[in-house]
């Protein structure tokens, strides 16, 4: 059931207000994370909000509870929270991603998203951004005919120099070579 996003509650979103904890939650369509009115994370677009009666409304919805301000009462595990980033960067691969996005997305803090993310994963978050960003990158290579620049701009790349640079870093040979051998 879909409620609508009221002048009242997205002023209550803005300012933090905790008298309106328990009357409602709030989405971010982008993180897929829910909130109580009162969580002091950055502030979401409003045409990315959503709004919930219960948790269980949200957690129906695929959401999943904010670390910072634990909506269901119960505190998020790693693991948990290490999935949502994982997510995340799933969702967002193709955005302009650094630690400090990321890490106010996922309602965390830089050191601790690194910390965390790289003892359940054994890799860094950038690392593994950057695994998503090449593996469909050689989805592209494989299945169209885009410029390298296109591809490399459509995985999230600052540049296509750049993409070259990782893709040959990773693979021992360059986008285009790897697309002549695969087609």
């Amino acid at each position: 059931m879909k409620h609508p996003l009221t002048d009242s509650r997205w002023n209550a979103i803005l300012t933090n207000d905790r008298t309106k904890d328990g009357t409602f939650y709030y989405g971010v369509t982008t993180t897929k994370i829910f909130c109580q009115p009162s969580c002091h994370s950055k502030a979401p677009k409003k045409t990315n909000v959503v709004i919930f009666k219960t948790p269980d409304e949200a957690l129906e919805a695929n959401f999943r509870p904010c670390k910072r301000c634990q909506p269901t009462g119960q505190k998020l595990t790693n693991e948990l929270w290490v999935e949502q980033i994982k997510q995340y960067l799933t969702n967002n691969f193709q955005q302009h991603l650094t630690l400090d996005t990321i890490a106010s997305d996922c309602h965390g803090s830089v050191s601790n998203l690194q910390r965390t993310f790289k003892r359940i994963t054994q890799q860094s978050p950038t690392k593994y951004l950057a695994m998503i960003r090449l593996k469909h990158s050689q989805e592209l290579l494989n299945t169209t005919d885009y410029s390298i620049k296109t591809i490399a701009i459509r995985c999230g790349f600052s540049s296509d120099t750049y993409f070259n640079t990782c893709f040959k870093k990773q693979f021992h040979q360059t986008p285009i070579a790897y697309r002549s051998l695969t087609k």
